[in-house]
């Protein structure tokens, strides 16, 4: 598995990019909080898997859904999916994550 990364500078900007790559009408996605980082890792070459991007940024978010709103760059937590003009994360925060220790581990090793 190879890695390649992606880094912003605020969690609004991961969302941003993160939307902008959605598939259409795709109106809910995943990113992780874990070890100090909020990120999504995203398939490069989607048949194999063989190289993964990390679109990352240095934070932290709580789990449950956050609903951010690309006019203003604001996202705030709420409990459903309420709006269809906004686009929403299911925060996860896991317990451990072994394709994600493998991107940490290579991203730190960079910088």
């Amino acid at each position: 598995m190879r890695f390649e990364v992606e880094e912003f500078s605020t969690i609004e900007d991961v969302f941003l990019y993160l939307i902008s790559i959605a598939p259409y009408m795709k109106q809910v996605l995943p990113v992780s909080s874990y070890k100090g980082y909020v990120f999504s890792i995203v398939p490069l070459t989607p048949l194999s898997g063989d190289v993964l991007m990390m679109v990352y940024t240095k934070n932290t978010l709580e789990p449950g859904m956050i609903e951010f709103d690309i006019a203003t760059k604001k996202y705030k937590t709420v409990t459903a999916v309420e709006r269809a003009d906004k686009n929403y994360f299911i925060v996860l925060t896991p317990k451990r994550a072994t394709v994600a220790d493998s991107a940490i581990t290579y991203l730190e090793s960079k910088i």
